[in-house]
């Protein structure tokens, strides 16, 4: 078994990377998705469906978990693997982002977070150091740095300030993380939308050595040309050697652009939750099943897929399911998107393995822009 992380790159297309990271619980063939298992459960999924669809890591969230049913014991059940039959990878954000938008009420300081809990109003101390002693706990293979994210536009003072306060946070959470053996700490770059915080961010996360670097607060209101300008900016100045992660983002576009800039990982809620709410994503671009115009159509979402859901069920009973409000509605176009994400991830890296890159993108935007009603 492989004990160390270690990511490689294979090959390369423009600034796109084929790669993998190694760590002893497996492998992770990156450009990846991350599906979200923000409580210890991709919604609406079976974790067996969720790697049956060539999921290779998924996330799981700092905050969920220690307010609901609490890191410790968690612990106590053999770690989040065990507890959430996952025995593959796993990436734990560090809880930040969701103390700042989900909390009722939360004081920002040196030494951390306090905030109110959005399921009982009991109040907790979230510091760098408990972020990472809970992701600890969790037993994750991939531990998030303790940041702040603020959403934008926002004040460039506050921004600044923001950034400054992360990066003096990745310091502390390098030093609590310690030396595990096989598991890594990624720091997260801050800035705004403003290049010359970005700029400051990444460099001085860069001195600190750390085994993966992540890009986060955007897809947080701003357009997605302000995102690519910035992954433009963040990404030259990020270690080749070491994997990229775009937090939050996002949709199959985003996705696909972003890749062009050389992130190497994502997660997003988006798949999931636009299943729950009768959005389907496919190779036609997007499906909304609640139009009436899908109450006699008996194709399928996408008749030379491999996942059942998109393959064997008529658009017609799907906007059955998503109108009367059954479960089952929610549980296929879920199985249906995250298949399609994850068949996006497979054909990116053949094409960037293929050296086509450019021209693979170009024929998946076309095919979004043909729409549903489209042969293919």
């Amino acid at each position: 078994m492989n004990k160390a992380f270690r990511f490689t790159v294979h090959a390369t297309a423009g600034n796109a990377r084929l790669g993998e990271i190694a760590m002893p619980r497996g492998t992770v063939r990156t450009p990846a998705f991350m599906p979200v298992g923000t409580g210890g459960t991709v919604k609406a999924m079976y974790m067996d469906q969720v790697r049956d669809l060539g999921s290779d890591i998924i996330l799981g969230n700092t905050y969920h978990l220690m307010l609901r049913p609490g890191a410790e014991r968690v612990a106590g059940l053999g770690g989040l693997h065990d507890f959430a039959r996952w025995p593959w990878p796993i990436l734990t954000d560090s809880g930040g982002f969701q103390v700042m938008s989900l909390s009722a009420l939360r004081k920002i300081s040196e030494k951390g977070v306090t905030f109110r809990s959005h399921v009982d109003g009991a109040v907790h101390e979230m510091s760098p150091e408990r972020s990472i002693e809970i992701q600890h706990l969790l037993d994750s293979d991939i531990q998030m740095q303790l940041d702040e994210c603020v959403a934008l536009p926002a004040d460039e003072d506050a921004i600044r300030k923001a950034m400054e306060l992360s990066l003096r946070w990745a310091e502390r959470c390098k030093a609590a993380f310690g030396d595990q053996p096989g598991k890594a700490m990624f720091g997260i770059v801050q800035g705004g939308d403003k290049p010359a915080l970005r700029e400051q961010s990444a460099v001085a996360l860069k001195a600190l050595d750390l085994k993966g670097y992540a890009v986060g607060g955007l897809a947080v209101g701003e357009p997605q040309e302000v995102m690519l300008a910035m992954l433009e900016t963040v990404c030259p100045l990020l270690p080749a050697e070491k994997p990229r992660y775009l937090m939050g983002v996002g949709t199959p576009d985003d996705i696909l652009k972003s890749v062009a800039r050389g992130i190497d990982m994502f997660d997003c809620v988006m798949p999931t939750r636009a299943g729950r709410h009768g959005l389907a994503y496919t190779r036609r671009g997007k499906i909304n099943l609640k139009n009436a115009r899908h109450a006699d159509d008996p194709r399928p979402l996408d008749e030379e897929s491999d996942c059942p859901a998109s393959r064997d069920y008529s658009r017609a009973y799907l906007h059955h399911l998503v109108k009367s409000g059954e479960a089952l509605g929610g549980m296929l176009l879920t199985w249906n998107n995250l298949a399609y994400y994850q068949s996006l991830m497979a054909d990116i890296r053949g094409a960037i393995g293929q050296g086509r890159f450019g021209d693979r993108s170009a024929e998946i935007s076309e095919s979004w822009a043909r729409g549903d009603l489209a042969p293919i």
